[in-house]
């Protein structure tokens, strides 16, 4: 502790012990003179940050409009500083070629690749085999999260392997840069500033050190990928250091997608989806995105394709999924499944997750063949197929190019109005059929694309 009193010659040793305490316990006493020679107290900054030039002058008008809002809403400048002060352009969003960030969603790969093709990855033999040797090394750290947060081990490991290869690959962008550059770049600019202020944050909250602050393209962080603003909400310290360390510390960042799953509404023990077997004549317009009891199910003649009785653990709504149409696998979807698409909301992602989780487990599957003698439709051609069945009078909703919930009940209604089997399923024939009527509009787009 640093004494501001001066004790005087003339007292007594014991007056001047005394004083001293006295000064300690009720800290620096006013009208006490400064100590000769201690440097002059400087006055904290004031007024807008000065920065060096990013080199773009967009970049530099959003950063001081930016930094004065941060500032003014009472963030730490210092921190405010430090996370913006080296900012500079990224060619993927603010470069001539715009690679990544102007393809947008729907050229992701859980929308553009048929779905066999997407699976070859997260169910290929390394990646699940490395997900059971982090199981088999660590079994007390997953026993410990099982019991904490009343997530099954497989799932955990599945979602690190989908996210970031068990931590292999997190991306090594900084996350104010990054963030900077999707702000600046301004389609996103209210979801990308929001999510700069969750960062400073997290840093004046003492969770991560900015050093920590590594992130993928679009600003995802660690090993299990956590937006700073999911960070903020559910980030686990779980061994009690003192820091949400997703980056570096396994048991962190294991325990934060846990308390997340947890809290989106994870049940333990329940199935995500099981595959299934359907009757001759099956009304496959059932499959509608609906949940129904499994009673219900049942009567319709559905049964596990694996045989005996349904296992669900207590579940008892499900919806009939149709990942490839009626001629592939079919499941019945429960709760969990939704809660996997918290994460990521795609329903090819949440059934990666699903079905590498049953293999890490030593499940197989799915046992009905992939149906890829079918044509699946290119993006262009999703996007053909939605303005013909928008045309038609079956709503497709946006014309995105990303085959929806809403895009295949529409072609239902479509195949449904033609006596067809209402799968929803879009492949080329189904394209040809909805353009037909059309005038031919569109038909010119349809490419020869993935056969």
């Amino acid at each position: 502790m640093i004494q501001t009193g001066i004790a005087r010659t003339q007292w007594v040793a014991a007056a001047a012990m005394s004083a001293l305490l006295a000064s300690c316990a009720a800290g620096p006493q006013p009208g006490t003179p400064p100590v000769a020679g201690n440097p002059p107290v400087t006055a904290p900054a004031a007024g807008a940050i000065k920065y060096t030039s990013s080199g773009h002058a967009a970049m530099d008008a959003w950063r001081i409009d930016f930094s004065s809002r941060a500032l003014e809403a009472g963030h730490d400048r210092a921190i405010v500083e430090s996370l913006l002060s080296g900012i500079a352009p990224i060619p993927l969003w603010l470069g001539s070629d715009m690679q990544v960030a102007s393809t947008g969603i729907s050229d992701q790969a859980e929308f553009s690749k048929p779905i066999w093709d997407y699976l070859k990855v997260p169910l290929g033999e390394s990646r699940i085999s490395n997900g059971r040797d982090r199981l088999a090394i660590q079994p007390a750290l997953f026993a410990d999260l099982e019991a904490r947060y009343g997530v099954d081990r497989q799932v955990l490991v599945a979602i690190w392997g989908m996210e970031t290869s068990y931590g292999a690959v997190i991306g090594n962008f900084d996350a104010g840069n990054v963030l900077a550059n999707m702000a600046v770049e301004g389609r996103r600019r209210t979801f990308a500033e929001r999510e700069l202020l969750a960062v400073i944050k997290m840093v004046e909250r003492g969770d991560a050190e900015r050093s920590d602050l590594l992130a993928g393209w679009a600003g995802a962080m660690g090993q299990t990928q956590f937006m700073p603003t999911t960070y903020l909400a559910y980030a686990e310290d779980f061994d009690g250091d003192g820091h949400k360390d997703v980056w570096k510390n396994e048991g962190d960042a294991l325990a934060s997608a846990a308390n997340y799953l947890k809290k989106s509404g994870y049940a333990m023990g329940q199935p995500w989806g099981l595959e299934v077997a359907v009757p001759a004549g099956f009304d496959f317009s059932m499959a509608d995105g609906n949940e129904r009891r499994m009673d219900t199910w049942r009567a319709a003649g559905l049964t596990p394709i694996a045989g005996g009785a349904f296992e669900t653990g207590g579940a008892d709504f499900s919806q009939l999924w149709l990942p490839a149409g009626a001629e592939g696998p079919k499941y019945l979807l429960f709760n969990n499944f939704t809660v996997f698409k918290a994460y990521n909301n795609a329903d090819s992602y949440a059934f990666a997750v699903g079905m590498a989780g049953d293999a890490i487990a030593g499940k197989t599957g799915p046992m009905t063949p992939w149906p890829q003698h079918l044509r699946p439709l290119s993006v262009a051609d999703i996007k053909t197929l939605q303005a013909g069945l928008n045309a038609r009078g079956f709503s497709a909703g946006p014309v995105d190019g990303i085959p929806g919930r809403q895009t295949k009940l529409a072609l239902q209604g479509f195949q449904k109005s033609r006596g067809l089997v209402a799968d929803g399923y879009p492949t080329r024939e189904m394209l040809a059929l909805v353009i037909a009527g059309n005038g031919g509009v569109g038909v010119s787009s349809v490419t020869d694309g993935p056969s």
